[in-house]
C-alpha cells in the first residue's frame, strides 16, 4: 500500500484519537508486532481488554468453532452461549441476572436506566439523582459522560443529562451528604483508572456501604476496567468485602471481542421487563462465545493463586525500583492495574519506552503512567519490564 493511499485512509477517519506513530498488525500473548516486524512487549493489554494476552488459544479455538455455526441472531431467540455465559457470571458473583450489550459505556448506560426504572416502578419515587465521584470515568455517551466526574471531557457536549451529583472520591466527611441527598444510587469505580489509578480506601468504602444500606440507596460498581481479574480477583468488589446491587463489566470479558454486561440482584433486575431495554448485537453468539471461553480460563483451578504470586513478584520489584528512583513519586493501584506517578512529562517517557525499548505503556493524565500487563505475563516478561523501567527512571 502506498504512502499516499495510507494517508487518504487516515484522513477518512475522524480525528478523535491522538494515535502513536505505529501500526500493530499481529499479537500473541504479551507481544505485538508492527508492520515492519518489530516486536513490542505490550503492557497496555488493549487498555485492560486482552487480560489473557493477545489471541489466547482456548478463546481463539472457541470462536473459530462458532464461526462455522452461527454469527448472529436476534434476541427474540434463545442463544445458548449467552445463557451459559450469564449463568457462569452469576455463579462466580453475588448477582442473579445479566443483561448483555457491546461495550462498557453501554453497560453503564443500561445500569443507569435500570436503577432509574427501579426507583420509579418498584420504589414508586420520582427521585432520579445518582451520586458519582470527582475524577471518575464512566463512558462517552451523553448519560455516561454526565455521570463522569471530569469536566474537561464534557466541553462542547452540553447540556448534560440531569440527575447526577458529584462527591469527592475517598473523602470520608463528604459521605455524610448521602443521608441528606437520598439519591437512588451511588455509582463508583473501586480503582479510578482514567482518573489516575486511584484505589478506593477501605474505610471510605465501608462507610459508603453502611450509609447506602441504612438509607436504601443502591450501589453500582463500574467494573469495566477493574473486572475480569484485573485487580487480582475476578471482580474488584470482592477485594472490598461487600455486595453491590449492580456491577458493569466489559473490556476483559471478551478478550478483545466487543461485549459489555450488567449484573444485578434479582430485586433490582425485575425493573427491566420485556420491551424496556434491548440491544441488536448485545449477547450475540460470537461475543458471548468469546466471553464464555475467557471466563472459563479465568475461573480455572489455581488461576488466581498463580496470578497473585506474579502480582506480588512484580509489585516487590516495583517497590524496589521506586526506592532507587528520583523520578518516581508514587506507585499505586491493585493487581495488574498500576499507576506510576512521576516527575516530568509522562508522554516523553511513554514515547521513549516505545521508540528505544519497544515497550508499550499508557499515559493517564500529565503525570501518571498506567501499566496493564496481561494477567498471563510470565516472570521473565515482568523482569524485562522492570529492567526497561529501570533504564527509564533510574539510569
Amino acid at each position: 500500500m502506498s504512502k499516499q493511499i495510507e494517508t487518504e485512509f487516515v484522513q477518512a477517519v475522524m480525528p478523535t484519537y491522538n494515535r502513536f506513530p505505529i501500526t500493530l498488525v499481529k499479537g500473541q500473548g504479551s507481544k505485538v508486532w508492527d508492520q515492519q516486524g518489530t516486536e513490542y512487549l505490550d503492557f497496555t493489554s488493549g487498555i485492560a481488554t486482552c487480560n489473557l494476552g493477545h489471541r489466547p488459544p482456548a478463546v481463539q479455538q472457541a470462536i473459530m468453532a462458532q464461526l462455522d455455526l452461527l454469527w448472529h441472531c436476534s434476541n427474540f431467540y434463545h442463544i445458548p452461549s449467552q445463557e451459559q455465559l450469564a449463568q457462569c457470571l452469576v455463579s462466580q458473583s453475588c448477582f442473579d441476572q445479566v443483561f448483555f450489550g457491546n461495550s462498557g459505556a453501554e453497560a453503564n448506560e443500561a445500569a443507569i436506566k435500570l436503577v432509574r426504572r427501579y426507583a420509579q416502578k418498584v420504589k414508586q419515587t420520582n427521585q432520579i439523582e445518582i451520586v458519582t465521584f470527582q475524577q471518575s470515568f464512566h463512558g462517552r455517551t451523553l448519560a455516561t459522560l454526565s455521570a463522569t466526574g471530569q469536566e474537561k471531557l464534557k466541553d462542547g457536549f452540553g447540556p448534560q443529562l440531569p440527575g447526577f451529583r458529584y462527591l469527592t472520591y475517598n473523602n470520608l466527611s463528604e459521605l455524610d451528604d448521602l443521608a441528606q441527598l437520598k439519591p437512588i444510587a451511588v455509582m463508583l469505580e473501586l480503582v479510578q483508572g482514567e482518573g489516575g489509578v486511584i484505589p478506593a480506601d477501605q474505610k471510605w468504602v465501608d462507610k459508603l456501604v453502611a450509609i447506602c444500606h441504612q438509607h436504601d440507596i443502591l450501589i453500582i460498581v463500574d467494573e469495566v476496567q477493574t473486572g475480569m481479574g484485573r485487580t487480582g480477583k475476578l471482580f474488584a468488589y470482592q477485594q472490598y468485602n461487600f455486595e453491590p446491587d449492580v456491577i458493569t463489566v466489559a473490556k476483559g470479558l471478551g478478550s478483545g471481542f466487543p461485549i459489555g454486561a450488567v449484573l444485578a440482584k434479582a430485586n433490582v433486575a425485575q425493573a427491566l421487563s420485556p420491551g424496556t431495554h434491548g440491544s441488536t448485537f448485545g449477547g450475540n453468539p460470537i461475543a458471548t462465545t468469546a466471553g464464555l471461553a475467557t471466563l472459563e480460563q479465568l475461573t480455572a483451578p489455581s488461576f488466581f493463586s498463580q496470578l497473585q504470586k506474579r502480582v506480588t513478584y512484580f509489585w516487590t520489584a516495583l517497590d524496589q525500583l521506586s526506592k532507587q528512583s528520583d523520578i518516581i513519586k508514587m506507585i499505586r493501584g491493585q493487581g495488574f492495574l498500576i499507576g506510576i506517578e512521576i516527575e516530568g512529562q509522562v508522554i516523553d517517557y511513554v514515547n521513549r519506552a516505545r521508540e528505544h525499548y519497544h515497550f508499550l505503556m499508557l499515559p493517564t493524565g500529565p503525570d501518571v503512567i498506567r501499566l496493564l500487563p496481561p494477567l498471563t505475563a510470565s516472570e521473565a516478561e515482568l523482569d524485562h519490564a522492570i529492567e526497561i523501567l529501570r533504564q527509564l527512571f533510574v539510569s
